[in-house]
């Protein structure tokens, strides 16, 4: 079994990647095999709602960027992980352009990543949290796969590089989350 990460931060060793490191932590305790993509400060367009991928038999999409190296690896794995921080109280733009072009791409290829997990991860310094985690659930429900979630909601409350460090209530989350994961995917594939 894998679990593929995106970590919409482009910071690559911010408060995103913090979270999303405690999560994976108790995946590989559970022996799930993770894999973390930074996508965040890549350059990536939005979708252009061309509908192209709808003419192709290819799980692509007609713009040639880093989102056509990502979708095999979203499309195989078992579970999907998207972590973002807050901008202006939504995703990152490159999590956004992922979300509308990676779903665009499985909606036209008969979705193939229904059924599987996700969970949605997200920090900010102050507000904003819930619509950031909103748009990632939608997402997973749009492609018509199963949410995971933790005691709470899979927030942290940061601003500072590292500073999420000192939300253990966050951490604790992020734990359980990873836990309550990897649970799901054990009976999935039992």
């Amino acid at each position: 079994m894998k679990v593929f990460a995106v970590n919409g931060s482009p910071r690559h060793h911010g408060n995103t990647s913090i979270m999303l490191d405690w999560c994976l932590d108790e995946l590989k305790k559970e022996g799930i095999e993770t894999e973390t993509f930074q996508l965040g400060g890549e350059p990536v367009a939005g979708c252009k709602a061309c509908m192209a991928c709808f003419k192709t038999e290819e799980l692509k999409c007609a713009q040639k960027d880093i989102i056509n190296t990502i979708i095999p690896k979203v499309v195989q794995a078992d579970a999907l992980i998207l972590g973002s921080p807050v901008y202006f109280a939504d995703l990152t733009p490159e999590l956004k352009a992922f979300i509308d072009r990676v779903g665009y791409v499985c909606i036209s290829h008969a979705y193939p990543l229904r059924r599987k997990p996700g969970a949605a991860v997200v920090v900010a310094r102050r507000a904003g949290m819930i619509h950031a985690y909103d748009s990632i659930n939608h997402f997973f429900g749009i492609m018509q796969m199963l949410t995971v979630g933790s005691r709470y909601w899979n927030l942290g409350v940061a601003r500072e590089a590292g500073a999420v460090k000192e939300d253990q209530e966050a951490e604790d989350t992020m734990r359980i989350l990873g836990a309550n994961m990897a649970w799901l995917l054990k009976k999935i594939s039992s």
